[in-house]
């Protein structure tokens, strides 16, 4: 494959790059401008069809793709030396991420007809749906920094729109704001990057900023100034993926309806971070400091929401631990220049948490809106689809071969071992974490007796088919997404030699970093070590929840206190409500008090009191009376005459 920079001549004419994210905008605005006009499935056919043909111009694009080159749509900003176009950059990362984006996004628009044809607002539903997918396909095509941003911004927004979708629940509002919040602080991070990255390369452009990286080209500033500028990225990165200490949106973002979980919060826009730090692999190969700091919250991560998901009990909320564990994953392997590994994970990790949350919303559907576990089991006779495509991606997330994450996670670890002994051990005991409670799930939902409601148990059924053949295809891949990036001596590593190019900058600088380090016996050992955590994971689960039958403890039962620990959090939640949510709000509440009520009310008032007063006493002058007029003008004459007098 020819490797050429961008600004290479596009090989389609510019309306065929347009119509990938134009097509989701028109059925934005369709569906939006026609809510209370189209039928629930019509609006569903339309939201999936225009996904469906972003998703087709995407692969015409990758099946033809010889070498990187970018589209330039017009000059959009121009001020001074400040020059910046649209434009679009197609290269080998943004290729997989379109086909990615609205590949997973069209099946699971699909399933979004069957799971949501209940409601009174499906169009709505669809028209935000089909803005998230703009929006994402806008923050991966964009060829510089500010066109990401915008992206960026806007699927915080749709974020924000469908967390908060039904909107009648108060609940579901504050986790849709929270998402929001939490959000804007790690943005104000990466917008001050950005900043920076302009007053250092003069550009936002990536060919242009990466090049001059590459050449040490930075005007005033040394090299150091790499290492601020990606602590900056990286908190933008770090409130967008959820990582520590900007993790705590993504469980309650659960709120929302499960495709929004399934599409925003585990295959897309939750690895936009993932996808910065790759774009950016240049500035963070220049700043091995900054690595190290991705690489320790990226462990630490992982660990941590792995530790919370052993105890949940809400369905949703066990993924969206495990979520937040898994982007962990991918953090570390950045940290540790795993850059293809990392977006192996982000691929196979998009099939079979998508596989997940999607099967979660088939078993809430089906138990009519229960999501507690402990009201769940014996489902896997009602639901036969659900609950094996459900099992495959439990297989995968474990970590067990062949499935896909096998592959994905192994490769981490690895990377980890021949980097720091520490972290790839707290890497292997989050794989058995992460095998433990997701088989958890599995048997407290599936196996047992049911312990719901007889109502419940009446209306039991398997889901419509527009809800399991997403499930079927979904768990297709899971199983066999793996293979794109087999070790060496199982086939060909796909996927490593089409992005290699990506990293060409980044292997000139740190050609050791990229440099085969492990021979095939410690790569097989550590393999062993990876299935062996699984496994007995899978088996500890097994003796406890299906062997001896134990249930989770209700909501009022008394706790250890580790397990009340791990069950109430950490109480993270607690504590970011007591140093920064009632802090402001005493704030808030003294500066209203004290200088809004004693200070500029008083002042503001008192102006206001100034002019009626006087308004008062003028009014005097405007009486209707002819006499008073004649005899305020004597007066005025009188007053002039005197004046002039005085001054002869």
């Amino acid at each position: 494959m020819e490797t050429v920079l961008p600004g290479a001549n596009a090989p389609y004419p510019t309306i065929f790059y347009v119509l990938i994210p134009l097509l989701p905008f028109l059925g934005f605005l369709l569906n939006g401008l026609l809510n209370k006009r189209l039928s629930g499935t019509v609006a569903g056919l339309l939201g999936s069809a225009t996904v469906l043909g972003s998703f087709l111009l995407s692969l015409t694009l990758f099946l033809n793709f010889e070498y990187q080159y970018t589209v330039q749509l017009f000059d959009w900003i121009s001020v001074g030396s400040l020059q910046i176009p649209f434009s679009y950059q197609i290269d080998q990362l943004s290729l997989i991420m379109l086909l990615l984006v609205t590949g997973v996004g069209f099946l699971i628009h699909v399933y979004s007809i069957g799971y949501m044809h209940h409601d009174e607002n499906v169009g709505k539903f669809f028209s935000f749906l089909n803005l998230f997918v703009f929006s994402m396909l806008l923050l991966v095509m964009g060829a510089n920094f500010v066109i990401l941003f915008i992206g960026w911004e806007g699927v915080g927004l749709c974020s924000y729109l469908l967390i908060g979708f039904w909107n009648k629940n108060t609940s579901y509002n504050n986790a849709a704001k929270k998402a929001f919040i939490i959000n804007r602080v790690g943005d104000l991070g990466f917008l001050l990057g950005i900043f920076l990255i302009y007053l250092t390369f003069n550009s936002v452009q990536y060919a242009e900023v990466f090049q001059k990286a590459s050449l040490g080209q930075f005007g005033t500033y040394g090299v150091g100034v790499c290492t601020f500028i990606t602590l900056l990225l990286f908190v933008g990165a770090m409130g967008k993926s959820a990582q520590l200490p900007l993790y705590t949106w993504l469980p309650d973002a659960m709120a929302g309806p499960t495709p929004v979980s399934a599409l925003i919060h585990a295959a897309t826009m939750v690895t936009a971070g993932i996808y910065m730090v790759l774009r950016s692999n240049v500035l963070f190969t220049l700043a091995p400091h900054t690595l190290e700091v991705v690489a320790i919250v990226g462990a630490a991560t992982a660990l941590f929401a792995a530790t919370i998901g052993l105890a949940q009990n809400d369905i949703k909320k066990v993924l969206a631990y495990s979520t937040v564990s898994q982007l962990g994953y991918m953090f570390l392997a950045l940290g540790v220049m795993g850059y293809t590994s990392s977006f192996f994970h982000v691929l196979t990790h998009a099939f079979f948490k998508a596989l997940m949350f999607l099967g979660a919303g088939s078993v809430i559907h089906a138990m009519s809106n229960e999501q507690d576990m402990r009201r769940m089991g014996g489902l896997r006779k009602a639901l036969p689809i659900t609950f094996i495509t459900f099992f495959i991606g439990c297989l995968a997330i474990a970590g067990i071969p062949p499935f896909a994450g096998f592959f994905s996670k192994d490769e981490i670890l690895a990377h980890a071992y021949e980097h720091n002994k520490a972290l790839w051990a707290m890497g292997l005991f989050t794989a058995f974490l992460t095998a433990f409670y997701m088989f958890r799930l599995l048997f407290l939902t599936f196996f047992g007796e049911f312990r719901g409601t007889e109502e419940q148990k009446h209306h039991l059924h398997e889901s419509p088919a527009t809800m399991t053949l997403p499930l079927i295809i979904l768990a297709v891949l899971a199983a066999v997404g793996g293979f794109m990036n087999a070790p060496m001596f199982l086939g060909k590593a796909y996927l490593s030699d089409f992005l290699a190019p990506l990293f060409t900058y980044s292997k000139k600088i740190n050609p050791a970093a990229f440099a085969e380090h492990i021979d095939h016996g410690t790569e097989l050992m550590l393999m062993g070590f990876s299935v062996a955590a699984g496994v007995l994971g899978i088996i500890l689960a097994y003796v406890i929840y299906v062997a001896r039958a134990q249930r989770p403890a209700e909501e009022d039962a008394q706790r250890s206190g580790l397990e009340s620990l791990v069950y109430h959090k950490y109480y993270v939640d607690e504590l970011y409500d007591t140093l920064f949510v009632r802090s402001i709000m005493g704030l808030s509440r003294g500066l209203y008090r004290f200088v809004e009520q004693g200070v500029i009310d008083p002042i503001v008032n008192g102006f206001g009191r100034i002019v009626t007063g006087g308004g008062h006493l003028l009014r005097y002058v405007q009486t209707g009376a002819v006499e008073t007029y004649l005899i305020l003008m004597v007066v005025g004459i009188v007053l002039i005459l005197a004046l002039n007098f005085g001054q002869l």
